[in-house]
């Protein structure tokens, strides 16, 4: 079984940030897959299933995403190679996507409390949303909407990483990078 996690805060006030990319993503997943939610108080989150896939949307704010996803881990008995974590990245420019597995939280809180929770060895889709002028910005920026030039693109980006999703059990991790990986959302047709 595959646990597709999309990272983000809950509530309507945080529903258009960039922060909330990974929910994005999973609601779109959760569509595509016509996913039926099993979510339970003791998931810590909105949780869907569509036979041997999950879709999680943990509700316990950006810094505690760890937890929810731990319980849904262990509940399912989930392997670590088989947890997808679905992200906004400010160190890539808006609509660029990478894909990879473990590495270093660069300062995105949700990615730490993951690290706590189940190590750092699980896959990682980064989606690209910018980067504020300055670094004492960044806070104020990931809970901002997106701008009305990259709002047009939004569609796109999300059906491509959740195509992208959707292929990660049939191919390989090097086989998505190479089609799927993206510099820029300009590069989408």
């Amino acid at each position: 079984m595959k646990l597709f996690v999309g990272l983000g805060n809950p509530g309507p006030q945080y529903e258009n940030t960039r922060h909330n990319i990974g929910f994005k993503i999973i609601d779109k997943l959760v569509d595509d897959f016509e996913a039926r939610d099993i979510s339970k108080n003791a998931f810590y989150g909105q949780l869907y299933r569509a036979t041997n896939k999950l879709f999680l949307k943990p509700t316990t704010y950006m810094n505690l995403s760890g937890k929810s996803v731990l319980c849904v881990k262990q509940f399912f008995k989930i392997e670590l190679e088989d947890i997808i974590v679905i992200h906004d990245d400010i160190d890539l420019p808006f609509g660029a996507v990478r894909f990879k597995r473990g590495g270093g939280h660069g300062g995105h809180n949700g990615l730490k409390s993951l690290d706590t929770h189940i190590t750092k060895e699980y896959l990682r889709v980064r989606v690209g949303v910018g980067k504020p002028e300055y670094k004492s910005q960044v806070a104020d920026y990931v809970l901002q909407p997106f701008h009305d030039k990259e709002i047009i693109k939004l569609d796109k980006l999300i059906a491509h990483v959740a195509k992208a999703c959707t292929l990660l059990s049939q191919e390989t991790l090097n086989e998505i990078k190479s089609t799927y990986s993206l510099k820029s959302i300009e590069k989408l047709r």
